[in-house]
Parts: C-alpha cells; structure tokens; sequence
C-alpha cells in the first residue's frame, strides 16, 4: 500500500467525521396492506426460546410467545405474518436498511435505542436474572461488591450487557446466542450468566449445576421498533397491541409459555386505564463525541487481534514445516497422514474447527479458553495451508541438487537445512504473507467463541451507536497499519533471500 492508498483512506475518514447521510422513512403501513404481509424480523436461530424458536417436533415451524403476538397483531391489521431471520445482534441495522417493517424480539426499550427507533406502546415487563454454579459462595447478587474481579457472561447488544459495564472491576464475556453463556458457566469459563428472566428460566433454571443467584433486577420494557418516520405504522401497532392485552388474549399466551407473573397483571392494569409507559422525549447524541470515545476501544481490540494473529501465524508455520517435512521425505504412512490432516483442515471451514475445540472438546473433558482456543484453532487451520506453501518450495527445487550436495558427504538433515530450505522458502515467502494478512482478517471468527477482537468490538460500538461508516473507515484504517508493515518486511526478506545471500 502506497502514500496515495494512505491519503484516500484518510481523506474519507475526514469526510465521514463532517457529512453524515440523510435518511427519510416513508411510512409502512400502505406498503403492508399493500402487499398483505407484515414482515417482522427477530433472531429464531441462536436459541430464541421462548420468544421466538424452532418447533422441535417441526422444525419448519415457528413458535414461542412472540411467534403468536405477531400473529395476533397481524390479523388486527388485517394481513399475513411473515418471520424474516436476522442475527441479533444485527437487528436494529437491518431494521433500517428496510430488510422488515418491524422487530419482535424481546427487544428492550431504552433512551439509547429511542435515539434511532421508533417503539410501540410496552407489551411486556422484563427483569435481569444471575446464575451461578450450586457450589459458588462468594456471588450472591449482581452487585459490584458480589461480581467484582469475576467473568460474566451475557448476550451482546443486550440490557444485561450495558448494565454489567456500568459495574467497575466486571469482565463481561459477551455471547451471540442464548444457550452456550449456560454451557460455559457449567464448563468453568466464566463465573455467573447475566440474562433477561424469562432466558434464565427457560435455559438456566432447568439445566444441573446452576442457580439462580438473587431476585431479578433491572426491571425494564419490551416494545415493538420501527424505523423513525413510521408514526402512522406505530399509532395502529398500539392500537392492535392495545386491544391484545386488554382483550385478556396476551395473558393466555404468556401463561402457556410460562411468562406470566405479577408485573405483567401490572402492565395490564395500566394498559386498560389507558396509562401504559410511552416513548420519551431522547435528547440527540453528540456524534463526534461518541466516536472519539469509541477510538481506545478499537486500539485496544487490534492489539488483541496482534496477539492472537502472531500466536497463531507462529504455530501454523512450526506446525506446517513439519507436515511439509512429513509429505516430502517422509515414508509412505507418515506422507499419507500428514495428507489427511492437510485435506481435513482446508476442506472443512474454520468456523466449525473453532466450535469443535471450544465447545466440544468440553464434552471429551478438555476445556480450553477462549484466547488459547482462538490460537490453536486458528494456527491448526493455517498450518494446512503453510504446509502446502513449504511442499510447493521443495518440490520446485530440481532433485540433483539433493543428490549432489549428499554425494558431497554432507548428511540428509544438512542438505535440507542448507541447500533445499532457503531455496523453498524464498518461494513459499510471497504465499506466507499473503496468510498472514488473511489470518488477520480471519480473526474475527474467534468473536463467535467470546474472543473480543478488532472486528468484533467494531459491531458492538457501531451496533450500539449506529456508527456503522465512522467507525468501519477507523476500523479498517487499523487493519491497514497493522498488515502494511506485513507487506514491508516481505520485500525486505525477498532481497534478503535473493540469490547471492544466504541463511546462516
């Protein structure tokens, strides 16, 4: 990458800081009825139960108490109910890139969100509830004085997640879905699950090994969101959701799911005395502000995107050497299982590979931690196709000159070491490289085993702010200083390799 690449990506990131994009939603309800559907997103892939889920006796099937608010809701607005999938912790982006009218997904009511969101009159009132092991002593209640110096994990994007960061001394361990924070709590890798009540009574409660670790805090509301400029859209939701709940419609369903309790009699109370909680006023954010603030964070996430991206680079290429070593001079078993590993780990995806070593190798009773499992799994991927790399450079080297320099007396090992190895690594160098600068893009796969990365911590920050083209341009401006310097010292090792020069 040259001056000129350097001048492009900072003179965008000048241009972002001082021209922000107008958005103008046009109002939804025509389209739906328009169209006879109503198009609302939630995540029903990671565990949405009981919000929103995978029938286990049908799986084409959608159920869950939301699944049915939203047919409800449907059939006042007089059209069909269609779920569209999209992670979570991705909802609110989708929402206004216009990918669904609206979200249903226990989604929380916050002054943050009501910044960017539109929200419907409350339907139902949640509380935060922590789990931890049977035999834990120490934390007996998600206060600082119990969770301080302690790992807790909770789902990304969350209320749970903002709450805990509010608590000096916390390391919040934050998760995609809604079922591996209880698996991980059983398995030793954090100390306490942090989640939203009815998650820990569906998930939590029934699993062995865990309880419930005080009352439920943080009382708070789900709403329906839509996309600013859709008050019409809003205004006839809360009509419908107005007449669910005091049609005594909302009750049966939440008893059937178990989600009924006395906040939610409460909630009813006051949505027949017509005196639920509204939106409120939300003062505007200070945009530079927010990404100034945001910029430490994002440092500090590529140095832990350095670390695991070196850690892992060192251990594929040791670990390739040898499986070259094995396919080019080795006999025919040792040649054909080094064969077999190479064709196994490039021919299955890496994102597999790190869910088998960090959540299934608990299950044979090795338990690894995120960090150490993102570098083995990364560096036994990588080493696959270092391997190759090295098998390329011996095999371009004519066979005589191993036969001359042994005919030479020298032993096999000194042969290779001097004669066929600084030829096969100035070929294998460029290709190198090249897997580095792909391993550090690679990294932000370890965010799906809790390893909080460069990638990763750029979608909490610009998720949480909406950010999205700020924080991309500084985030890929890191990514180009850290693999410039890559690019740098390959030339410098291409001349020093160069004919004329030599490894000693």
């Amino acid at each position: 990458m040259g001056k000129g690449a350097f001048f492009f990506v900072l003179a965008s990131l000048a241009l972002v800081f001082y021209f922000q994009p107008s958005a103008h939603a046009k109002d939804s309800l025509a389209l739906i009825r328009s169209r006879g559907v109503m198009r609302w997103g939630a995540d029903a892939g990671t565990g949405g139960a009981p919000y929103v889920f995978a029938d286990p006796n049908n799986p084409k099937k959608l159920i869950g108490f939301e699944t049915e608010l939203a047919e409800l809701i449907s059939k006042e607005l007089g059209v069909k109910s269609r779920h569209v999938q999209n992670d979570w912790d991705t909802l609110i982006p989708a929402l206004e890139r216009g990918d669904f009218d609206m979200i249903i997904n226990g989604l929380e009511i916050t002054p943050q969100r009501e910044k960017r969101l539109l929200f419907s009159i409350p339907y139902y009132v949640y509380t935060l509830q922590l789990m931890v092991r049977n035999e834990e002593k120490e934390i007996k209640s998600p206060s600082q004085e119990d969770l301080k110096g302690h790992r807790v994990a909770t789902l990304a994007n969350s209320v749970a997640q903002f709450y805990l960061q509010k608590i000096p001394g916390v390391t919040v361990v934050l998760y995609t879905g809604i079922v591996e924070e209880y698996e991980d709590l059983k398995n030793r890798r954090v100390d306490a699950v942090f989640l939203d009540l009815p998650i820990a009574a569906y998930y939590g409660k029934p699993m062995k090994g865990i309880k419930y670790a005080g009352k439920p805090v943080g009382e708070g509301y789900y709403g329906i969101a839509f996309r600013k400029g859709n008050e019409v859209l809003k205004a006839e939701i809360d009509r419908a959701l107005h007449k669910i709940m005091t049609s005594g419609a909302w009750k049966e369903i939440c008893e059937r799911w178990g989600a009924w309790n006395r906040a939610q009699e409460a909630l009813m109370r006051k949505a027949a005395q017509n005196n639920v909680p509204v939106d409120r006023p939300v003062e505007g954010s200070n945009l530079r502000a927010q990404v100034y603030a945001s910029i430490p964070l994002l440092i500090k996430a590529a140095g832990m995107t350095i670390v695991i991206s070196v850690s892992a680079m060192a251990l594929a290429v040791v670990l390739g050497f040898v499986l070259a070593m094995m396919r080019v001079f080795g006999n025919s078993a040792v040649s054909s299982l080094a064969t077999a590993y190479v064709e196994v780990m490039r021919g299955t995806p890496l994102l597999l590979q790190l869910y088998l070593i960090y959540f299934g190798l608990p299950h044979l009773g090795l338990t690894l931690n995120a960090f150490t499992a993102a570098v083995l799994g990364l560096g036994l991927n990588y080493a696959a196709n270092e391997a190759e790399n090295y098998r390329a450079g011996f095999l371009s080297i004519p066979k005589g000159q191993l036969e001359a320099a042994l005919s030479l007396g020298m032993t096999h090992g000194l042969a290779v070491r001097r004669i066929l190895f600084p030829q096969a690594l100035r070929i294998s160098l460029p290709p190198m490289t090249n897997d580095f600068i792909a391993l550090f893009k690679d990294t932000s796969l370890v965010s799906t085993i809790t390893v909080v990365e460069l990638t990763k911590q750029y979608s909490i920050l610009s998720n949480s702010a909406g950010t999205y083209i700020y924080l991309g341009v500084i985030t890929a401006l890191l990514y180009l200083i850290m693999s410039y310097p890559l690019s740098l010292l390959s030339r410098s090792l291409e001349k020093r390799l160069a004919p004329g020069h030599s490894i000693k």
